[in-house]
């Protein structure tokens, strides 16, 4: 039986780690490195990295702080925010990143996606998608958020992965930051629609939810959250106890 991944999220804006409810009310909660080393040595499976407002602001991630943060962790780290290029992705991953995540970028050129495939390896590129229910079905948003492109969810996941993403992070906008639970119905129409692994982020309140989506939804590989681990809420390590007691298999 594959393990099931418990991974943080550390959304930075400015320099530093920053949480906001449905990407609004975003308020400061810590430096990225030093939480970044916190959890690599408190049970963390891996880490990502989201630099929020690159693509609204039209600029590039910035690489000191990446450089820095990959130094201090010893555990896979997937960046994204600002991947417009192919050379975004090169510098990324000279950074120290293991994976690098595409959003915006993909949406503006979709080619994009298969010549980062090409040049890189599948297992390099993740594409993560931003969805939120509009119009009757799951919409992809961009620009962290704020612009709806009228691409629907699905149909895109299926695009990516045939373009070369080896990996598919969902972020339901709908359940962000609301720590309600994973968003189970958007996740399941994603998991049907693709075969390669997917990331679940967006809801997650308490260890129950965690324990609700692998059981619920076997084929989701990865658990991502943000606010419940940096303020302390649910801890990594006493997390994975719990679901390996549920007979849900996780690296402890």
């Amino acid at each position: 039986m594959i393990t099931k991944r418990i991974i943080p999220c550390l959304d930075v804006r400015d320099g530093r780690v920053v949480k906001g409810v449905q990407f609004e009310g975003i308020r400061d909660v810590s430096s990225p490195v030093e939480l970044a080393k916190y959890y690599s040595s408190h049970g963390a499976d891996e880490l990502v990295f989201y630099d929020i407002t690159a693509s609204f602001e039209g600029r590039k991630l910035f690489t000191e702080i990446l450089t820095e943060t990959a130094r201090s962790v010893f555990i896979p780290l997937t960046v994204g925010g600002g991947i417009n290029t192919v050379d975004d992705f090169d510098r990324v991953l000279k950074c120290g990143a293991d994976k690098v995540s595409v959003n915006s970028g993909a949406i503006r050129n979709p080619n994009l996606i298969h010549e980062a495939a090409k040049k890189y390896g599948d297992q390099c590129v993740v594409l993560s998608i931003d969805a939120k229910r509009a119009d009757g079905h799951f919409c992809v948003f961009a620009k962290g958020g704020r612009e709806n492109t009228g691409i629907d969810a699905v149909e895109w996941a299926k695009s990516g992965v045939a373009n070369g993403a080896g990996e598919i992070v969902l972020n339901s906008i709908d359940t962000d930051g609301v720590k309600n639970g994973f968003d189970l119905e958007m996740l399941e129409a994603i998991c049907d629609a693709v075969n390669v692994p997917v990331i679940a982020s967006g809801g997650a309140g308490k260890a129950e939810d965690f324990i609700t989506l692998f059981k619920t939804l076997p084929k989701v590989d990865a658990g991502l959250a943000a606010s419940i681990f940096h303020f302390g809420e649910v801890h990594i390590l006493d997390l994975k106890r719990t679901l390996a007691g549920e007979g849900i298999v996780v690296r402890v």
